[in-house]
């Protein structure tokens, strides 16, 4: 599973428009620096007191824009399906290109550290050999069968790119529904993306943080 090209921005936006309730502008103390934003002391006090309080409090969040590359298998993709709102995602076509290249274990989500014998390594390694032989009968054949086939067998750990956006908001509601999930790909490669989002542990993880400790 990988995050690429992560990009985080309207902060500034957010946050004057987090202060238009009291028209307290004047109090902001956030700026934008020679290569980031600059959350000040007093904007990130009103931003925690507004998260603290609910969702409808703090709609600013959801002004905080993410984008990203996500490369997942598509049983993740499966339970990330379920986050509709405030969530756009643009695919590498299955339908599409399936065909196009050909099918190793590279385009699998495969644990290096799940404990597997002999028996299992040969069913992992007789399913994509099972793959790519009917892509390569597709391909020579152009009969549609062997490619209606290999959609349907297509194991749920293939990877799939997709590009998302979101918001601050949305992650954080994620993150307090998928922090303790069965799964590593929420639980740890999902949880250290989120630490490497600015401000994540002063927005994204207040509040959740000081209860825990």
């Amino acid at each position: 599973m990988k995050f690429e090209y992560t990009e985080v921005f309207n902060f500034k936006g957010a946050f004057r428009g987090m202060r238009n309730a009291h028209n307290s502008w004047d109090k902001s103390d956030s700026y934008r620096g020679y290569s980031k934003f600059v959350l000040g002391d007093k904007d990130k006090g009103l931003a925690q007191r507004l998260i603290k309080a609910g969702t409808d409090h703090s709609k600013f969040m959801r002004q905080i824009m993410i984008c990203v590359d996500i490369t997942a298998p598509l049983y993740w993709w499966k339970e990330f399906d379920t986050y509709k709102v405030g969530t756009v995602a643009n695919s590498t076509s299955t339908m599409h290109k399936l065909s196009d290249t050909p099918i190793t274990i590279d385009c699998f989500e495969i644990d290096n550290d799940f404990p597997t014998d002999d028996i299992m390594n040969k069913k992992i390694l007789s399913v994509i050999n099972d793959c790519e032989a009917l892509r390569r009968e597709f391909i020579k054949t152009k009969n549609k069968a062997y490619w209606e086939l290999l959609i349907k067998l297509l194991p749920e750990s293939w990877l799939q790119k997709r590009t998302v956006t979101l918001n601050y908001q949305v992650v954080r509601s994620m993150r307090k529904a998928r922090k303790n999930h069965k799964l590593d790909e929420w639980s740890i490669d999902f949880m250290n993306w989120i630490d490497t989002l600015p401000y994540s542990e002063e927005l994204i993880k207040f509040d959740d943080i000081k209860r825990s400790n």
